[in-house]
């Protein structure tokens, strides 16, 4: 701790009676400090808090040379580091010390400003910093009319700030007690202080030393300083309204309280709990007829008793109304590089898939915005469609809410309940935006082709509503009575098939298909996502399981035939539980499963290799079903001559009994035509059968098949081996086009099929399946059935 008083400032002679003017007994070499602020004036006082263990030995050096004389210098920018001679202005103020008092690490000094002086050179460049000076005179006083004209205007503006910050009128006030305002050259220098003018501009006027341009430059600053204080007052006096306003609401709001509560009308826990349903408005743009019905419940809560049954019904219901995210959006993502490798992050194949789901979020970003569309995924259990709606939020940058409505039957579970009802809740849309966060989420409705209907209402009905861009921006929930815009929400739907879902509702929704895997997909799918998510599951690491390539591809073919992977998931799984068990036990990892460790951890296959069927009378078909494509082999064979008959058998439908019972007359009616012998039909008796007679089959596309199963048994001669067809066939013979060919396609490879015979009208449905499906297939088109047969027996030359 050190102090240091003078009580007596100003110096003396040796005898004690003659008074030294300031420029008479300074030193021509003095110690500096940096000021890195602004300025500092003559006729200032001002106090410095410098740092002890920086600045300690200059002011001990100023103290041992007995003169108490510093100088103060401004900085050209703010310190970086220890001062330098390079990091001052030219010119600056000699002070003398008044006080310095040290405490802890910091100093605080008393500066008196006393003369400019400008640097003539360094003794010393580095800290303590040591300069040669040389002191400016300051102009004699004159008494011209213009500078007397100069220092009114300045005493006036001056007299202008006062009332606008009582803050200058006490400077003004030390000012005029240690100064003469008479003196233009003080009168400049402190009105200069006065300002809030930067560094350069005070700097401008300290090394101004003709009077007339310095009083200029003050003006001039003054005059600026009384604009900005004018404008902040106005400002001050704007806002001071505003809050007097706010507090005297505020006040009465707290007398109304304080009323009520002495009268016994009102409870603490009650208020609380109204503004705790407040405060979660904050920062929320509520509509305006939201707003007004919030106000009307709030006012009813006030009023209403806490035990009474009305209570918990509105403070439920605003607990909704509040929680719900009026005006907040999530910025969407508008990187399609990033969603393309999002996508294939996570999902394998389905690349035209990856692609118009990349298409769709490109036209919303060309839009600048994706909204008032409705995706529909439709393919097979398995394929991928949920995972695929949740890569389409992560890839958007929003949130992700799904839920379901298979076997729904009630529309209040979309529609919400009226609130008069005991129990009642929003519907699932309101529940769906309370959890998401925001009024634009990826929202997905799982299943929506097993929707149903009963007594309660028609929830497909009420999804009419929900899934139309024209209607659902004013969205009306029976349980909280106002409009909520869905518009900014995208709607993905998912469904296995299409028959179920009402026309009008499908006609609101854009149709994404997807068929199914091949083999080759379902091995990089196990690989990269199915094998690491089940190790994860059981705790396993990588390194203490290997499944080789080959015996994934026999847990495929002979376990996981499906369209979708999740057969292969549980596959993959109970050998991965069953290799935990091996490790329990004692075996020593890695542990390596081959393609003939297969049957140890699975059994014996769910479908084991079985010979293509070939023969006369044999033809194999292909199907749909909503598993994905199927193959479907048709046997034909003549029971005996003795009576002209048909006979189904395979637990055909009613569709493909008619197509049986057309293909039957068609091949009666052209039997010479299509190179069967016209006798062989008349007493013959016939039996159709289609294998796997506990499987329900029904649909048109057998016709074809069927026709060339009984052709070929006329004639004696099988069909082509590694051949496939499909096909609805009129008694005309005309091929009409038949759906599901992409999945059909798919099965046909998955059965080793070679050719394919499919309707020529379904040429474009062809065309839109990838080249990768179509790899290793010849498909010809057929527009009657003798282009069929062309291709079925070589009759001349084949259809294109």
């Amino acid at each position: 701790m050190m102090d240091i008083d003078h009580d007596n400032p100003e110096p003396t002679s040796a005898s004690g009676r003659e008074i030294i003017l300031p420029r008479d007994g300074l030193p021509g070499a003095i110690y500096l400090i940096p000021h890195e602020f602004r300025p500092f004036f003559p006729g200032q006082a001002i106090p410095l808090v410098l740092n002890a263990e920086l600045w300690m030995p200059t002011l001990k050096a100023v103290r041992d040379r007995g003169d108490n004389i510093i100088g103060v210098v401004a900085t050209r920018d703010r310190l970086q580091d220890k001062p330098t001679s390079k990091d001052l202005f030219e010119v600056g103020t000699v002070c003398r010390v008044h006080r310095l008092h040290q405490q802890d690490e910091q100093i605080q000094v008393l500066l008196e400003g006393l003369q400019r002086f400008r640097i003539r050179g360094w003794i010393h460049e580095q800290m303590p910093l040591l300069a040669q000076v040389r002191y400016e005179t300051e102009p004699a006083r004159t008494d011209s009319d213009e500078i007397k004209a100069y220092a009114v205007a300045i005493i006036n503006t001056i007299k202008e700030l006062i009332p606008l910050n009582p803050l200058y009128g006490e400077e003004l006030k030390v000012f005029l007690g240690r100064s003469n305002p008479n003196e233009p050259s003080l009168l400049a220098d402190f009105a200069a202080s006065l300002t809030s003018a930067s560094r350069e501009q005070l700097q401008d006027v300290l090394e101004t030393l003709p009077l007339l341009p310095r009083l200029e430059k003050v003006l001039t600053l003054l005059k600026r300083e009384v604009q900005i204080a004018t404008t902040q007052m106005e400002i001050r006096q704007h806002v001071e309204g505003e809050m007097q306003g706010r507090q005297r609401q505020v006040f009465l709001k707290e007398q109304l309280k304080f009323i009520q509560r002495e009268l016994g009308i009102t409870k603490d826990d009650r208020t609380a709990e109204s503004e705790e349903l407040q405060a979660r408005l904050e920062g929320k743009t509520v509509p305006a007829k939201v707003q007004s019905r919030l106000d009307d419940e709030f006012h009813k809560l006030s009023l209403l008793e806490t035990g009474s049954p009305e209570f918990g019904v509105t403070r439920n219901y605003l607990d909704w109304l509040t929680d719900l995210p009026w005006g907040i959006h999530s910025e969407d993502s508008k990187d399609l590089d990033a969603a393309a490798a999002i996508l294939d992050a996570s999902h394998d194949g389905l690349g035209d898939i990856k692609d118009r789901i990349l298409e769709f979020l490109g036209v919303g970003i060309m839009k600048g915005e994706v909204a008032g569309s409705i995706l529909l995924f439709v393919g097979p259990p398995g394929v991928g469609k949920t995972s695929l709606g949740r890569s389409i939020a992560e890839a958007m940058g929003r949130s992700f809410y799904r839920f379901s409505v298979g076997g729904m039957r009630d529309e209040a579970e979309i529609k919400g309940h009226r609130r008069t009802y005991i129990g009642a809740m929003p519907g699932k849309l309101i529940r769906a935006l309370r959890e998401a966060g925001s009024q634009n989420p990826v929202i997905m409705l799982d299943e929506v082709d097993k929707i149903g209907a009963s007594f309660q209402g028609d929830p497909a009905s009420a999804l009419l509503e929900v899934l139309d861009p024209e209607q659902n921006q004013s969205f009306h929930d029976h349980y909280l009575d106002v409009d909520v815009d869905l518009s900014k929400v995208l709607f993905v739907c998912t469904a296995n098939q299409l028959d179920t879902i009402p026309p009008p509702l499908l006609d609101r929704m854009e149709i994404i298909r997807l068929s199914g895997y091949l083999a080759e997909e379902k091995l990089a799918i196990a690989r990269n996502h199915l094998l690491p998510r089940q190790l994860e599951r059981a705790g396993l690491a990588k390194s203490k399981l290997s499944i080789h390539k080959a015996a994934l591809a026999r847990i495929i073919d002979g376990y996981a035939r499906d369209a979708g992977v999740r057969r292969l998931d549980k596959a993959l799984g109970s050998i991965v539980r069953k290799v935990v068990m091996q490790i329990l036990r004692g075996e020593k990892p890695p542990i390596r499963v081959s393609a003939k460790d297969v049957d140890s951890y699975l059994g014996l296959p769910l479908h084991p290799p079985e010979a293509r069927q070939y023969g006369v009378g044999i033809v194999t078909g292909l199907a749909w079903t909503a598993q994905g494509g199927a193959s479907l082999p048709v046997e034909a064979t003549r029971i005996h001559s003795n009576a002209r008959g048909l006979k189904l058998t395979g637990q055909l439908g009613e569709v493909m009994r008619e197509s049986a019972e057309i293909a039957w007359d068609y091949v009666q009616a052209q039997a010479e035509d299509l190179g069967v012998d016209p006798q062989f039909f008349t007493n013959a008796h016939i039996h159709v059968h289609v294998p796997a007679g506990a499987t329900p089959k029904d649909g048109p596309s057998a016709g074809i098949t069927i026709a060339t199963a009984l052709i070929s048994l006329g004639r004696g001669k099988a069909p082509q081996r590694h051949l496939a067809m499909t096909g609805e066939l009129t008694l005309t013979g005309q091929v009409y086009p038949v759906g599901g060919i992409r999945e059909k396609l798919i099965a046909a490879r998955r059965q080793g099929v070679k050719q394919v015979i499919v309707p020529d009208a379904n040429r474009r449905d062809v065309a839109e399946v990838p080249s990768h499906v179509k790899q290793g297939l010849e498909i010809h088109f057929a527009r009657t059935c003798q282009d069929v047969l062309k291709v079925a027996f070589g009759d001349g030359p084949r259809p294109d």
